[in-house]
């Protein structure tokens, strides 16, 4: 093998290791095997520090190196589960994950990345041997103070051991007192985990300071640092006067360009124009171009990559990026020239694409138009608004248009086709939660939506064709132990029309089935409870560097590219198209440093990702608890959404807000809990209670600490 050069990459390390190394060995015994000097020696060593942690090469207690995948280890994130088991997804998209018992986690924490030693490949069943990266330094917990010592209670339940703090560093806390805990040693070896106080939270006393102890308890930036701020002003002299032509831009400010958001919305990062063609039509997605201002490596980038998006809550967003280029500089607002990228697409008339093409131009919004208002158009034929955007009329219904044959292509080759309601928190002028609405979802929704799927698949096509390192967005299939529990909860909601012995024989459900399952259940009034469960039996979408395709979408090649202002994921794709543009090909040099960076972008993307998600989440059940709060002792007519042996879950109908009804509150009869038909009965009474049955309940309380809201049940249908 040829000697290896300062510039060393992974895959050329890794090859060496797969072609030349037959057992682990350690680092004097590679250096003397490649002849390296002193300061390629310390390069290597730098190299093999980066494999050690990303997972792919091992470094024993002995000191010896080895490939992971040669000693029967794989790496991967861990899922944590509140009852101590966990799985292990693994790095490789299209692996199936690793089941974890409680008793092998070795002190992993859920999103933590780990090796894993596979202990049984057929029952996919192993024990972590070593954390990787831990994501969390923090958690909010319960200060209990006992005969033994102090110690924090996590609030997740996913987190299966109590931090023990040492007199020294309660800084003040009392029994009983929410504080946050940094982890100052994690539990290994028997050895139990310890931290220290370094914040005690008041009891929120209003809304607006519940959304502040969130944010405190997620570690989410606040603040900007005054380096990134100074950086972002600066942009503002950036802008050139030149012609577009100059600036190697496509001038399209004479096209009817049109943004369409929410009503709240303040960063419009895409824009869509259209025209009718010869052979059909030709759709224009222009994207804010952020990658134009901000640079690999300075201040912002940084900054950026380690938010990894924006996170969006009731009162206020936490920006990705500053107000400067998120709300201005980069912000596709009405009547004013704007950088963007654009992903022009020519498709026939039966919507199949012909061609796609992509450049930087510079547009011209015409109108900052809302869902709403395009509902009225299309949907209500309002003549007001119909008058208001005449000029608009024709391109907004061919872009209606051409979204029906979109989306029906979509959904023919597979796509799943999930709409379940999503909550809309209304508030007062104080910031008080007024009513919690469903969300409305109207056709305007979905042009955006067709549109921007077919700009990302577009891109992801074009950089894959070329071979180019990139990122997608991935999205597995569900494994089959998952299809199976999906199969029997089915069973249990629509009763099998099969007779005799077969009736009980659960009929194994293949992911390619999902989709055809949603158009049968199109209308039914089990829908919505059966799309969420469906959606809870399948894996979590993610980035990564290797495309295995889009399950949720039936697509063989998917990114996110049309989001940049609020995902770090879609301002690195911008990136490397507009280098692959720009320069035709790209250097080895750089293909070898993207096969580097993209792994690691890839998982820190994910987890920004997930730790938004389940702070919105956590937002919101805050919100409803507050809401509710002064209605104790009201009575709602209410859908059953859950049912398990220790009770059911309801959502109320006047609004968006779910409850907890135990069994104990339901005092006619003893009801007992079938597994086989998802259903509490009552023995006497034979009373039963069932997916998607209506029932009448009181508020009982409102738990504010637990977030739960209590039902007592007054009548059911």
């Amino acid at each position: 093998m040829p000697k290896l050069t300062i510039n060393m990459d992974n895959e050329t390390i890794l090859s060496f290791f797969r072609e030349k190394i037959k057992k682990p060995v350690n680092f004097k015994e590679i250096v003397i095997l490649l002849g390296l000097n002193h300061k390629e020696a310390r390069a290597l060593k730098k190299a093999l520090r980066n494999l050690v942690k990303q997972g792919e090469i091992v470094l024993t207690r002995k000191g010896l190196y080895g490939p992971a995948e040669d000693m029967n280890l794989v790496s991967g994130f861990y899922e944590a589960h509140k009852d101590g088991y966990g799985f292990v997804i693994m790095d490789k998209p299209g692996e199936r994950d690793i089941f974890i018992p409680s008793w092998a986690n070795a002190g992993a924490m859920n999103n933590d990345r780990v090796l894993v030693r596979v202990e049984n490949w057929q029952k996919r069943e192993g024990r972590i041997i070593r954390i990787l990266h831990r994501v969390h330094q923090r958690i909010s917990g319960k200060f209990i103070t006992s005969k033994t010592g102090f110690f924090v209670k996590p609030k997740d339940r996913a987190i299966n051991f109590d931090l023990i703090i040492p007199p020294k560093d309660r800084a003040g806390a009392r029994n009983g007192d929410t504080v946050i805990a940094e982890i100052v040693s994690h539990p290994e070896n028997r050895k139990p985990a310890s931290g220290k106080i370094v914040k005690i939270l008041s009891k929120p006393e209003d809304p607006l300071s519940e959304i502040e102890a969130i944010i405190e308890e997620f570690n989410l930036p606040s603040r900007f640092p005054p380096a990134v701020k100074e950086e972002a002003k600066f942009l503002y002299q950036k802008i050139p006067d030149n012609l577009p032509q100059q600036l190697r831009r496509k001038d399209l400010r004479s096209l009817n360009t049109i943004t369409i958001d929410g009503e709240r919305a303040k960063d419009f990062d895409d824009a869509v124009s259209i025209k009718l063609s010869p052979y059909g039509y030709t759709l224009f997605v222009h994207i804010a171009d952020v990658g134009y201002f901000i640079k690999e490596n300075s201040s912002l980038d940084l900054e950026a990559r380690k938010r990894g998006t924006s996170v969006y809550f009731p009162d206020r967003v936490i920006p990705m990026l500053p107000k400067e280029l998120s709300e201005d500089l980069c912000s596709l607002k009405p009547d004013v020239e704007r950088f963007s990228f654009t992903v022009e697409m020519d498709f026939e008339r039966n919507g199949a694409l012909i061609s796609s093409s992509f450049y930087p131009s510079l547009i011209k919004s015409n109108e900052r138009m809302t869902y709403t208002s395009v509902r009225k158009i299309l949907v209500d034929n309002d003549s007001t608004e119909r008058k208001k955007y005449d000029y608009l009329l024709q391109d907004i219904e061919l872009m209606s248009e051409l979204c029906g044959l979109l989306r029906n292509k979509r959904l023919n080759r597979g796509s799943l086709d999930f709409d379940l309601p999503e909550p809309e928190i209304v508030l007062d002028v104080t910031g008080r939660p007024e009513t919690i609405l469903t969300a409305e979802r109207n056709l305007a929704h979905m042009l955006i939506e067709e549109f921007m799927i077919s700009a990302n698949e577009a891109v992801a096509s074009y950089l894959e064709k070329l071979g180019i390192p990139s990122l997608y967005r991935v999205h597995e299939e569900p494994d089959s132990v998952k299809m199976e529990n999906l199969a029997k909860l089915l069973q249990a909601i629509i009763p099998s029309k099969r007779s005799g012995q077969n009736r009980n024989k659960t009929k194994i459900i293949k992911p390619s089935e999902i989709s055809g399952i949603l158009k049968k259940i199109k209308g039914r009034p089990e829908e919505e409870i059966i799309h969420s469960i469906i959606l809870k039996s399948l894996k979590q979408a993610r980035y990564s560097n290797q495309n295995v395709g889009h399950f949720g979408l039936a697509s063989e090649c998917y990114t996110h590219f049309t989001s940049p202002i609020r995902r770090y994921p879609d301002l690195v794709v911008h990136r490397i198209l507009r280098e692959v543009l720009y320069k035709k090909n790209l250097s080895d040099r750089r293909i070898k440093e993207l096969d580097s960076i993209l792994p690691d972008i890839a998982f820190s993307s994910s987890y920004t990702e997930r730790l938004a998600d389940k702070a919105e989440r956590k937002v919101l059940d805050a919100m409803r608890v507050w809401f509710m709060k002064d209605k104790v002792g009201d009575e709602f007519d209410a859908k059953v959404t859950g049912i398990t042996p220790y009770g059911l879950r309801a959502r109320l109908k006047d609004f968006f807000v779910e409850g907890f009804l135990h069994v104990s509150y339901m005092t006619d009869d003893f009801y007992h809990y079938n597994e086989h038909n998802m259903t509490l009965y009552g023995r006497h009474t034979k009373r039963t209670f069932t997916i998607g049955k209506e029932i009448k309940v009181r508020i009982d309380r409102v738990d504010m600490e637990e977030k739960e809201i209590i039902l007592d049940i007054v009548q059911s249908r």
